[in-house]
C-alpha cells in the first residue's frame, strides 16, 4: 500500500536543491517528520512527512533540484493502494557542498519550514566531523557551527536521540554557568585568558570595585551581546515642530508641573508607533514570538551606581504631563537607589537617551528578553534642503538595535520611518 508524498507549497521558491536526505526506504516515518532539506538563497527548508508510515521508495537523489509538487517518495500507509509516481520533471543539480557550507542572507519563513541564517566560526577537527555525522538538522548544525558548539558533546533530546535547537541552547546556557562558577566570569570557553598585566610597573594606579548595580548588570548585558544577534540602524528625524511644542508646553506649566523632555515625547509616539508593528513590542521563547497586547515602555536612567532601566506602563493610556511626571519620579527613585524590582520588570520595549549628555549615533544593547532598543542623542540644528532651500532643522539622532532572529531590516527601516513621521508632526498621534 503506497501513497505519493509531494513538495508542499514553498512559497516563491522554484528549483530548490535537495542538500540532505533525511530517510531511506524502509524508515518508519511518524508525522512531521523531516524527509529533506532543500536550500535556497534564503532559506534551509526542511519538507515534514505529512502523516506516518514507512518509506516504501525515495524518488529523489542528494542533488537534484525541486519544485511545488514534486514528488519525493512513496509513503506506505495503511488502507492507500500502491501508486506510480507522477512524471514530474527533476532538474540535477552541480555537486552540492555540505550545508553548513552554504552562505545565505537573512531568514524568510515559509509554512510548516524552519530557517535559521547561516554563520561558520572555527571549529577543533573534532567539532567540524561532529557537525557532518551528528544526528541533526541542517539548521540545528547551523546553529552550532555560529555558536561555537561541538555537536559531538551534545546529549539529543528528540526522536532516535535527535539534536533539537533547544539542545544546542540549554548546552550553551550549561556552558555560561559552568564558566562562571569555576572563576571565569563571563568567559567564552576556548578564547585567549584574559591579560593579566602588573599595571603598577609602568606607574601610579588606584584599585576601585566595581559598584552591586555595575556587576549585576554586567553579566545580563555580556549575556545579551553574545546570544542575540544585534543590528542597529540609524536615522535622524526632524523635531523643529516638536521642540518648539515641549518648549510652548512647559512655558506654559506651572511650578506644581514636571519639565517635559524630549524622552516624554519620544515615548509617546513609541506608544503610538509599536501597535503597527507588533514583533517589536515581542519576546522570543524558543520557536514561538510571544506578541504582548500591552505596552510598557522602560527608559535608561543614568546613576552614581550605574544605569537602571525603570518601566512606565500602560504608556498609550497616559497623557503627556502624566508621562513626564512618572519619568520625573521613577528617574528620581533610581538616583536614590529606591527603585523596587516591580518598577523595572514588565518592560516590552526600552529606550536609552543620551542626549542630555551628548555624542549623536551609538550601538544600545538590547534588554532581554525584550527584541528591541531605541537610543537618542543630542539633538542639533543642521542645514536641510526643504521646498527648494537650505533651511536650518532641528535633527534628532536615532540608534534602533534590533534581534536580528525576530526583526529585518526592512521591519526596521518602516518602523524608523514611522517614528519620525509621528517625531515630526505630533497630531498623528490623534489619527
Amino acid at each position: 500500500m503506497g501513497k505519493e508524498v509531494k513538495v508542499p507549497d514553498i512559497g516563491d521558491f522554484r528549483n530548490v536543491p535537495i542538500i540532505e536526505l533525511l530517510v531511506k526506504e524502509g524508515d518508519l516515518l511518524t508525522v512531521d517528520q523531516p524527509l529533506i532539506t532543500l536550500e535556497s538563497d534564503k532559506a534551509t527548508l526542511e519538507v515534514p512527512a505529512p502523516e506516518a508510515g514507512r518509506v516504501e521508495r525515495v524518488l529523489v537523489k542528494l542533488g537534484e533540484r525541486v519544485s511545488e509538487g514534486s514528488p519525493i517518495l512513496i509513503l506506505a500507509v495503511p488502507g492507500e493502494e500502491s501508486v506510480v509516481p507522477s512524471p514530474v520533471p527533476v532538474t540535477r543539480a552541480d555537486p552540492v557542498m555540505t550545508p553548513v557550507d552554504a552562505p545565505v542572507d537573512a531568514p524568510v519563513v515559509a509554512p510548516s519550514f524552519s530557517t535559521v541564517p547561516v554563520s561558520a566560526p572555527r571549529l577543533t577537527p573534532a567539532g567540524e566531523e561532529a557537525l557532518h555525522t551528528a544526528h541533526a538538522s541542517p539548521t540545528v548544525r547551523r546553529l552550532a557551527r555560529e555558536l561555537g558548539v561541538d555537536l559531538g558533546q551534545v546529549q539529543g533530546s528528540g526522536p532516535h536521540q535527535r539534536i533539537l535547537r533547544e539542545d544546542i541552547q540549554n548546552f550553551v546556557k550549561a556552558a555560561l554557568q559552568s564558566s562562571r562558577s569555576q572563576g571565569g566570569g563571563w568567559g567564552m570557553g576556548d578564547l585567549p585568558a584574559w591579560p593579566t598585566v602588573d599595571f603598577a610597573k609602568y606607574g601610579p594606579v588606584e584599585t576601585r570595585p566595581l559598584g552591586r548595580i555595575k556587576k549585576l548588570s554586567g553579566g545580563y548585558l555580556h549575556r545579551n551581546w553574545l546570544m542575540i544577534p544585534h543590528v542597529t540602524n540609524h536615522e535622524e528625524a526632524d523635531i523643529t515642530e516638536l521642540e518648539e511644542f515641549r518648549q510652548d508646553l512647559n512655558r506654559e506649566a506651572g511650578p506644581e508641573f514636571p519639565r517635559i523632555t524630549l524622552l516624554t515625547l519620544v515615548l509617546k509616539a513609541l506608544a503610538a508607533v509599536l501597535p503597527d508593528f507588533p514583533e517589536f513590542n515581542a519576546s522570543l521563547q524558543g520557536d514561538a514570538l510571544v506578541l504582548k497586547h500591552y505596552i510598557h515602555l522602560g527608559f535608561a536612567a543614568d546613576t552614581s551606581s550605574g544605569l537602571m532601566v525603570p518601566v512606565v506602563r500602560d504608556v498609550p493610556s497616559k497623557g503627556i504631563r502624566a508621562i513626564a511626571t512618572e519619568v520625573a519620579a521613577l528617574a528620581a527613585r533610581a538616583r536614590e537607589g529606591q527603585l523596587t524590582p516591580d518598577e523595572m520588570q514588565g518592560g516590552t520595549f526600552s529606550v536609552s537617551s543620551l542626549g542630555g549628555i551628548g555624542g549623536s549615533f551609538f550601538t544600545p544593547i538590547i534588554n532581554a528578553p525584550e527584541v528591541a532598543i531605541l537610543g537618542l542623542g543630542r539633538a542639533l540644528q543642521k542645514p536641510v534642503w526643504r521646498a527648494g532651500s537650505v533651511v536650518g532643522r532641528w535633527m534628532l539622532p536615532l540608534s534602533l538595535s534590533y534581534d536580528h532572529r525576530v526583526i529585518d531590516g526592512a521591519g526596521a527601516a518602516r518602523f524608523n520611518e514611522a517614528l519620525c513621521q509621528i517625531l515630526a508632526d505630533i497630531r498623528r498621534i490623534l489619527v
